[in-house]
């Protein structure tokens, strides 16, 4: 008896010793088309964002993150897969001579569903994963989810997240009864919610618009800034749901923006502006802060305590971090860290991104619609311009400009307002050839 008695508690510390740790939910809350600033945790003087203030008070926030792209499909094609552009080949939004887009598209898709991401990397850890909102790459099950909104179908006008975009703007309940059902079932849960928010159509609630509308302030302005609070809203009614439900301290949440929006009106005496009309120059698709820098939060409250860190953060990381978070291992290869690893974080010196062409890319050849390379490192940014082809009206976002290079103190100078270029020759020629053996890394990482 004595002898059944031992094995059996052996066995017993065996099976706990090797069963996984419990694994956490997850969710990713992505704002389509917002200025770095525009939140109220990010001290913006008029814009109310209390829900999203709620999450940074229980996050590891990091002002200073950036996106790899300032375009929305292949920002996101860089968040699921932690890699650049130009490795994944997903660099703009259509591809060349576009009339046959969906025709035209699917090699690029084929080829971008080869490669590794944590979407796909959780539902094979067990995870059962929802998708909401913008999605470029077909459909939900194309992505690896296991349920979802987006069908995809380019007959049905599939394109860019199709019936998934009524979330967030038609409520919530595609999503909450998601999370209900996977409690239900007892299974850890991954949600992608990216709403079409704050983007266009600005066509916020009434009541926002009326809170927002004041005398002197420009109609652009006042839509963009109530826009912002609906989204703000949207997410509220999600992080509730998971309070009500009792499983916040085991949830892994995580917010990032895709890349950065200002209304046309703010820059106004930017004789730039004449070319372009949707919105303003040197935002959403441009290399500056205003299009690339967005706040990246995480929140764990099970594990991680709240934070305003200091150090750089890049949309690459969502994958080393998810992986960590959820117990599998990323490719090896991945640049990205772990954004829970402050000893990480402190290691990186710098981050890097693209810009392409917006409606067109050469599928196999991605570097043939390169407009900008940049980096930041500590204070300092540097632009180095390119001049790829650029086949589309969205032209005028770059043609405008013709310097070779721009240097930016940050801290000094948030809103790039001067070129330091001519007075700092040596950093310059620094950033400029670490740029120069990173594009060249990633271009032969194909």
């Amino acid at each position: 008896m004595l002898l059944t008695l031992y094995i059996w508690g052996l066995l017993t510390f065996v099976s706990q010793a090797a069963a996984p740790a419990e694994q956490p939910n997850i969710v990713l809350i992505l704002s389509d088309d917002q200025a770095w600033t525009d939140y109220g945790f990010m001290n913006h003087p008029e814009i109310r964002t209390p829900h999203l203030d709620r999450l940074a008070e229980r996050s590891l926030v990091f002002d200073r993150g950036y996106v790899a792209s300032p375009l929305c499909r292949p920002s996101l094609a860089s968040m699921i897969t932690g890699l650049y552009p130009t490795q994944h080949g997903v660099t703009g939004n259509d591809v060349e001579g576009g009339k046959n887009r969906a025709e035209l598209d699917l090699p690029v898709r084929e080829a971008f569903h080869q490669r590794p991401g944590f979407i796909r990397s959780l539902t094979e850890n067990g995870y059962l994963t929802h998708q909401s909102g913008k999605f470029w790459e077909g459909s939900f099950q194309d992505g690896g989810f296991t349920h979802g909104m987006t069908h995809g179908d380019p007959k049905r006008g599939g394109r860019h997240g199709d019936a998934g975009l009524k979330i967030g703007r038609e409520g919530m309940q595609p999503v909450t009864d998601f999370i209900d059902m996977a409690i239900e079932k007892e299974k850890p849960f991954f949600a992608w919610y990216a709403p079409f928010l704050p983007h266009t159509p600005h066509n916020p609630p009434q009541r926002l618009l009326d809170k927002y509308a004041q005398p002197g302030r420009a109609a652009d302005v006042a839509k963009y800034y109530a826009m912002c609070e609906w989204f703000d809203e949207t997410c509220g009614e999600l992080l509730d749901h998971l309070d009500t439900k009792g499983v916040s301290d085991n949830t892994l949440v995580l917010y990032i923006c895709d890349n950065g929006w200002s209304a046309t009106s703010t820059n106004a005496d930017d004789p730039n502006q004449k070319l372009w009309k949707a919105f303003a120059q040197r935002s959403k698709g441009s290399p500056f802060e205003n299009g690339i820098r967005t706040p990246i939060m995480v929140s764990w409250p099970k594990k991680l305590k709240p934070e305003r860190c200091k150090e750089l953060a890049h949309a690459i990381d969502l994958f080393p971090t998810i992986a960590a978070a959820a117990g599998f291992d990323p490719p090896a290869s991945l640049a990205g860290v772990n954004l829970m690893d402050k000893a990480a974080r402190i290691d990186r010196q710098r981050v890097f991104g693209v810009t392409h062409s917006i409606h067109n890319m050469t599928v196999g050849n991605p570097n043939d619609t390169l407009q900008y390379l940049w980096c930041v490192e500590g204070d300092w940014k540097l632009l180095v311009r390119h001049h790829g082809k650029d086949t589309t009206q969205y032209r005028n976002l770059h043609v405008w400009d013709e310097v070779p290079v721009r240097l930016y103190n940050l801290t000094a100078d948030p809103h790039e307002k001067n070129n330091l270029a001519q007075q700092n020759p040596e950093i310059v020629q620094r950033l400029s050839a670490e740029i120069k053996t990173w594009h060249q890394t990633i271009s032969t990482d194909r």
